[in-house]
């Protein structure tokens, strides 16, 4: 988790970038979770805080359509589904303590992987699955029924999210960048943002984006010039 914090740290462009900020304390939060899980509570309240964290820094890139609005229909009915047979062994298995913790949970986390989609960046959807995924696994295993090589299944996937989460960064600078030339006026300016954008969810190719797209707007310390319409 060490290498996966390093690496979201070198994506941050410079230090007044907030929403990547935001999204690194999160794998800081959620680090310290992996520590505090073997006391239940106490590690599941460090990564819904975390998961509140990976919310407010997709919430800064939000575009709305109609097919992200539309996805808090099937993952609001796969917390429903999942929160329902959950807290129904948790009682069946007098476990009273843990509903309320592990509902807050549920609605959070499936607040965040909506939050991914509505960013619109597909390494944020996708590691955001992916951590639904992983404590869906974790969680069925605990108190529902056993799952076969449950440990490899919910680390891979655990991991997996974390490293994709913290790609996003790099993916969320491109999109900044597409949607500053998207405001841009202009017939010509709008057949490029058109263009890059179709090659940015074709491809995923968020590092040659990058490279070709922030590489002429930047100073040379690095930082992004904030591109302004001509009077």
């Amino acid at each position: 988790m060490w290498l996966i914090l390093f690496y979201a740290y070198k994506q941050i462009p410079d230090k007044k970038s907030r929403p990547h900020w935001i999204i690194w304390s999160g794998l800081f939060i959620c680090m310290l979770g992996d520590g505090l899980i073997r006391w239940f509570v106490i590690g599941l309240t460090a990564f819904l805080v975390g998961h509140l964290f990976y919310t407010a820094g997709f919430s800064r890139y939000w575009r709305f359509t109609k097919l992200s609005l539309f996805m808090i229909l099937p993952i609001g009915l796969y917390g429903f589904v999942m929160g329902y047979h959950v807290i129904a062994a948790l009682l069946r298995n007098h476990n009273d303590t843990l509903v309320v913790p592990v509902l807050m949970y549920i609605v959070i986390i499936s607040l965040m992987s909506w939050s991914g989609f509505l960013s619109h960046n597909i390494w944020a959807i996708i590691g955001s699955i992916l951590f639904v995924l992983s404590d869906s696994i974790l969680s069925w295993n605990m108190f529902v029924s056993e799952i076969p090589h449950s440990d490899i299944l919910i680390m891979t996937t655990y991991y997996t999210a974390q490293f994709l989460i913290a790609h996003a960064c790099v993916s969320f600078l491109v999109l900044s960048a597409i949607l500053r030339i998207k405001n841009r006026r202009g017939l010509l300016t709008r057949l490029l943002y058109f263009i890059m954008e179709l090659i940015y969810y074709s491809f995923n190719a968020s590092i040659w984006m990058e490279m070709v797209i922030l590489s002429p707007i930047r100073k040379p310390n690095g930082f992004i010039v904030e591109v302004k319409d001509k009077p």
